[in-house]
C-alpha cells in the first residue's frame, strides 16, 4: 500500500471534505496487491482504519479484446473469448457461439448441447474452486487452496482431453463444439463426479462452522436486496442476498430447462451467505452433470449447415470440394447480416451478456460483453463502506471479481 501522492483537487467530489483538508488518509490498495485479485487499484480513503470512502480504479490490463474480435472473422474471434474471464474460458466461448447462432440463425444438435452444459458445469465449478481456494487463502486459510487446486487438475485434464488445452481450449464453437468428446472422456468424468463431493464436504467441515472464518464474514459486506439489484449485482453475489434469480432457470439456453437443479440462496447477503451459496452450486453442478451423462443422445456434435460449418477431416482426404470449402471458411469466414443480437447466460460470477452486431461481411460492426466482474468492481465502492480495512481484503474475494473480465 502507497500513500496517494497525487492533487486532491483531483478527487474533490469523491471523497469526504475531511480528505481534501487532511482529517483522513487517503492510500493506494494495488495495482499490485496480491488481494486485489489482479491488476486492480482501489484509492481507499481512512479514518483510522475505517473506511469512508473506496474508489475502485480499472483499466491497467487493457488487453482490449473487444476491438480485437472487430477485426476477425466469428470463427477466429472464439479463442479471444477464453482469454477475458481465464477462470470461466468455456461460458465466454458459449455467450459468443449463442450470439453468433442468433445472429446468422444457425442450429445446434442435441448431442453438442448436451456436452455444452457438460462444460459449463465443470467451468463453475473450476472456477468456484480458484474462487474458494484464494479467498480463503487471503483469510488465512491454507489447507482449503491447496485441496481446492487439487481437484481442479482434474478438470484441467479433462480440458485438455476435450481442447488439447488444460485452460484456454476454444472447445465451444460457433454450431456446436469443436470435436466429439474423445473416448476417455466420459469415465475420466465418472471418476470426477464420485470422487468430488466428499471433497466439498471437506471444505464445509473446515470452514462452514469455523468460528474464525464465521467471525471473519458473518455480517461483514453486506448487499441489501434491494441495494444488489440497484447495484446492478448477479450470480451468487445476488443470490446469497436472497434474490431468486439465475439465467439458467429464469432464461434457459442450451436446453437447461430439462435438468432438474436448485438454486442455492442466501439470507443475509454477506461474505459468509456468498461462500456458502458457491459451494452449494458446486454440489448442484454435479447434479446437472450426472444428468447431462444419462442423457447424451447420439449424433452429430456440430451443425451440418456447410455454409457456417467447416467440413469433417475426414472428408479432406478424399474431396477437393471439401478442402476449398474449409480454406475459403478459414480465410474468408462468412457473413453474417448487419443486425443486432444480444444474449445473456450464468456464468460462475453473474450474467454474462453478449451484444453482437453484424455487418452484412465476415467481420462483425460491434462486439460489446456485460460481464459481471466489472459491475462488481463499482459495486465495491458502497459494500466496503464503513468497514474496517482488515475486512476489504475478505470482501473483494467474496464478489470473486477477474480483472480478465473487466479490462477488456
Amino acid at each position: 500500500m502507497k500513500q496517494w501522492e497525487g492533487s486532491l483537487e483531483q478527487l474533490r467530489g469523491l471523497v469526504s471534505e475531511r480528505a481534501m483538508t487532511g482529517e483522513t488518509m487517503l492510500l493506494n490498495m494495488g495495482p499490485h496487491h496480491p488481494s486485489t485479485h489482479g491488476v486492480l487499484r482501489l484509492l481507499l480513503e481512512l479514518d483510522g482504519e475505517q473506511i469512508v470512502t473506496c474508489l475502485p480504479d480499472v483499466g491497467y490490463l487493457h488487453t482490449g479484446i473487444e476491438k480485437s474480435i472487430e477485426t476477425r472473422t466469428y470463427e477466429k474471434a472464439v479463442p479471444l473469448t477464453d482469454r477475458m474471464d481465464y477462470l470461466a474460458p468455456m461460458n465466454n466461448n458459449l455467450v459468443f457461439a449463442l450470439a453468433v447462432e442468433k445472429l446468422v440463425d444457425l442450429d445446434v444438435p442435441e448431442r453438442a448441447q448436451v456436452i455444452r452444459v457438460i462444460c459449463s458445469e465443470l467451468t463453475r465449478i473450476n472456477s468456484h474452486l480458484v474462487w474458494l481456494g484464494t479467498h480463503a487463502l487471503d483469510m488465512g486459510a491454507m489447507s482449503v487452496f491447496l485441496y481446492c487446486f487439487r481437484e481442479r487438475e482434474y478438470i484441467l485434464d479433462m480440458y485438455e482431453m476435450l481442447g488439447g488445452q488444460r485452460l484456454m481450449s476454444s472447445y465451444i464453437r460457433p454450431g456446436g463444439v469443436w470435436r466429439d468428446i474423445p473416448e476417455e472422456f466420459l469415465p475420466a468424468l465418472q471418476r470426477f463426479v464420485d470422487y468430488f463431493p466428499a471433497k466439498v464436504d471437506d471444505y464445509e467441515k473446515l470452514l462452514t462452522n469455523n468460528p474464525l472464518w464465521m467471525d471473519r464474514t458473518q455480517g461483514i459486506g453486506v448487499i441489501e436486496p434491494e441495494e444488489g439489484i440497484s447495484l446492478g449485482v448477479s450470480g451468487p453475489s445476488l443470490r446469497a442476498s436472497g434474490v431468486n434469480w439465475d439465467i439458467r432457470k429464469a432464461q434457459p439456453y442450451s436446453g437447461y430447462e430439462k435438468y432438474d437443479f436448485d438454486v442455492p440462496l442466501g439470507q443475509h447477503g454477506d461474505v459468509y451467505d456468498r461462500f456458502y451459496v458457491r459451494v452449494q452450486e458446486m454440489r448442484q453442478s454435479i447434479k446437472i452433470i450426472k444428468q447431462a451423462m444419462k442423457n447424451i443422445p447420439a449424433g452429430p456434435f456440430r451443425s451440418t449447415n456447410r455454409k457456417f460449418v467447416p467440413p469433417p477431416r475426414a472428408e479432406l482426404g478424399r474431396s477437393m470440394e471439401a478442402v476449398i470449402h474449409h480454406f475459403k471458411l478459414w480465410t474468408e469466414g462468412y457473413s453474417a447480416p448487419d443486425q443486432e443480437v444480444f444474449v445473456a447466460i450464468e456464468s460462475p460470477r453473474g450474467e454474462i451478456g453478449c451484444y453482437l452486431h453484424g455487418t452484412g461481411g465476415n467481420k462483425p460492426r460491434r462486439v460489446h460483453f456485460k460481464t459481471p466482474s466489472f459491475i462488481h468492481i463499482s459495486a465495491l465502492g458502497k459494500i466496503a463502506e464503513g468497514h474496517m480495512i482488515a475486512d476489504l481484503v475478505g470482501i473483494i474475494g467474496s464478489v470473486d471479481i477477474v480483472l480478465g473480465d473487466s479490462d477488456r
